[in-house]
């Protein structure tokens, strides 16, 4: 089940972020960034402003079964000043266990339903030039890069920005 996030949810999220980050990037950034930078305790508290701030839509996939959040999305307006109208995901992380069982698709189809719903102008979403799952992922699911390329300030890594119609 997919729903919205709740303060409470801030831990658990943070911890989806960090672990999943290391397991998506740990051949795309160094060890210090993924261990020793990215921890969840300086996660939890960017979740909670974002979460209270409704800085993005933040969603939560969590197992009907147990009640566990096994995946995280924040979605919202594009921020991209070419690409007013449009909608965007701005991340998606699914627990390194849970990967692989249609959850992060789920999630994206949500997301575009979400967008349709808001009078979607396009989708676009952002991810790593080196972030070959995750570009495979979005290109699997009918998105594909429009050229556009800009440097992740966080971690001084290239995005390539990935686009898809609402048709």
């Amino acid at each position: 089940m997919i729903r919205e996030a709740a303060v409470r949810d801030a831990d658990r999220i943070a911890e989806i972020d960090v672990t999943s980050s290391r397991y998506a990037y740990r051949n795309i950034l160094s060890d210090e960034c993924l261990y020793k930078d990215l921890t969840v305790e300086n996660r939890i508290p960017v979740h909670r402003r974002w979460i209270a701030e409704k800085r993005f839509g933040i969603y939560v996939y969590e197992d009907s079964g147990t009640g566990i959040i096994q995946g995280m999305m924040g979605i919202g307006p594009s921020e991209d000043e070419d690409k007013k109208g449009a909608y965007e995901l701005h991340f998606l992380y699914v627990d390194p266990d849970c990967v692989r069982r249609g959850i992060g698709s789920e999630m994206l189809r949500f997301f575009e339903q979400k967008g349709r719903e808001a009078g979607c102008g396009g989708f676009v979403v952002w991810a790593l030039e080196e972030n070959e799952m995750g570009r495979k992922f979005y290109e699997k699911n009918g998105f594909f890069p429009d050229g556009k390329e800009k440097i992740f300030k966080r971690w001084n890594k290239r995005e390539i920005r990935y686009v898809k119609s609402c048709g």
